[in-house]
């Protein structure tokens, strides 16, 4: 009898960077609903010209948790990774004179795209 592992590299590398982005973008919800006055800064000056950053603040958060819900659910991965990078992209291009701060976003924008270019598991049919 042979020893079959349960997820092959493919599948591990996948559920391993599903659950980090899962973690960070719950995080930063959850940081950002419990401390607004940290996050708020973050926000460009663009959009808190017009709107309430803690409205702001309330409405990504609920953002977040739906990406975060997204990519645990293990549907369309590829889509939900794409869009977290393109989240992490805007965090950064808008906050570029903070990017002493928002460097880590860099990585974990990579590790989205990285989530978004492994190949996608296909639901086997018995």
């Amino acid at each position: 009898m042979v020893y079959k592992p349960p997820l092959n590299n493919s599948q591990l590398a996948s559920r391993l960077l599903r659950i980090g982005l899962c973690v960070t973008f719950l995080y930063a919800a959850i940081s950002s609903t419990v401390s607004p006055n940290d996050w708020i800064g973050y926000l460009p000056h663009a959009l808190t010209a017009h709107v309430s950053g803690t409205l702001l603040l309330k409405f990504f958060s609920i953002y977040e948790v739906a990406l975060a819900i997204w990519l645990l659910s293990g549907i369309c991965i590829r889509y939900a990774a794409l869009l977290c990078a393109a989240t992490l992209a805007g965090i950064i291009a808008s906050n570029y004179h903070l990017l002493p701060i928002t460097f880590r976003d860099l990585a974990i924008m990579f590790g989205a795209l990285a989530l978004a270019a492994l190949p996608q598991e296909t639901k086997k049919t018995p």
